[in-house]
């Protein structure tokens, strides 16, 4: 990540690969070959430390990129493995929230992402005897820590794009809780099988609540193991502009075809958004709720002040700019088609948010795929 500038990304949003799960071993080992012969000779906690080495280094880039006050959210799951007999936890959590306080990263309370499964058995070892058993996981941790202290927005630009960057109400209430349950995972469905067993991607739900949660619209957005593109998609999706890296050449090509073909998935997640709120409302008023506020742009009520300013973008085209960078435009209209029972008012679309290197769109995405293991 050399070619980005110090203390120039708003918020870092990755899953990257998890130490000692089987499926990333190749991966670690063929940046480091004394990893290969860690596991070769059954030393389980000399892998364990030589693959978070990796990663440390990647953290310490991050580190220096960040902006004072931004943020770096991080998904990653814990793994259980019996090597030469020994059956562990091997606490990837732990180790990588150590190494983001090490690098001076404030820790923020985390996010415990329960995983659905369709394991018929809710345990491992043997059965019902005592002591013989283990806990499953079926959970997974999103890591989050800030940089210095809390983002100021001093500007009356930047306290605008703030205000247009809210969140429901409704959706604040979920999307903060220390437990998210209602996000489910995603099939690993690649056409090149030898990437399959590479990609840790994640549910586009997530980066989308992260990117919403933790920065504003026109802010760059780092995924520095980029995969398959999900949090490229979802920064599309949120209107943020965004950088990516990925070392593996097959992926890369993969994430280049998914943002090329984005936008029905980005608009999706729009207009749900949208449908959810329109639901929100009916219950409430069913219930004799209240509601103190209108939002200006879709006319529809809204429970806190802000949310009068909220509007979502619609993404309207990608296009390949070339060198590994891709451009998307926004439509004019606030109002998704799929909901047209709700009329929007007469009113002009917000001012366009400034963004590096859009050439006067909208809004710009960026994603660039450097193949050069030196990244790492």
């Amino acid at each position: 990540m050399s070619t980005i500038p110090d203390a120039s990304i708003d918020l870092m949003v990755t899953s990257p690969p998890y130490p000692m799960i089987e499926m990333w071993d190749g991966m670690f080992a063929d940046l480091d070959e004394n990893i290969r012969i860690a596991l070769a000779d059954h030393d389980a906690a000399g892998a364990f430390r030589l693959m978070h080495a990796r990663l440390d280094a990647v953290w310490a880039e991050v580190s220096r990129v960040l902006k004072p006050g931004g943020i770096a959210c991080i998904n990653i799951g814990d793994a259980t493995r019996t090597v030469a007999g020994d059956f562990r936890l091997y606490s990837n959590h732990s180790r990588v929230l150590s190494s983001l306080e090490s690098l001076g990263l404030v820790a923020l309370p985390d996010i415990l992402w329960r995983k659905q499964t369709n394991a018929p058995n809710k345990f491992l070892g043997s059965g019902v005897l005592p002591a013989g058993a283990y806990v499953t996981l079926e959970h997974e941790y999103i890591l989050i820590a800030r940089k210095g202290r809390r983002r100021a927005f001093a500007s009356e630009g930047e306290r605008q794009r703030r205000r247009a960057s809210s969140f429901f109400w409704e959706e604040r209430n979920v999307w903060f809780s220390d437990v998210w349950l209602d996000v489910q995972g995603t099939a690993q469905d690649l056409e090149i099988r030898e990437s399959r067993k590479r990609s840790a991607a994640y549910p586009l739900e997530i980066p989308c609540r992260l990117i919403n949660m933790f920065s504003v619209k026109g802010d760059m957005v780092l995924d520095p193991f980029l995969g398959t593109g999900t949090t490229a998609i979802a920064a599309l999706a949120t209107a943020r502009n965004s950088i990516g890296y990925e070392l593996d050449a097959p992926l890369c090509r993969i994430a280049e075809t998914v943002l090329l073909e984005a936008i029905p998935a980005a608009r999706s997640y729009i207009e749900e958004r949208v449908r959810a709120h329109v639901e929100f409302i009916a219950r409430r008023s069913q219930a004799g709720g209240f509601f103190g506020h209108r939002n200006r742009h879709y006319d529809f009520e809204v429970v806190t002040e802000p949310e009068t300013d909220l509007v979502l973008d619609l993404p309207s085209e990608v296009r390949d700019a070339g060198h590994g960078r891709f451009e998307a435009t926004y439509a004019a209209e606030i109002l998704p088609a799929a909901l047209p029972s709700w009329k929007a008012q007469a009113l002009p679309a917000p001012p366009p948010v400034p963004c590096e290197g859009n050439r006067g769109l909208r809004d710009a995405l960026r994603a660039e795929s450097p193949l050069n293991t030196e990244e790492l």
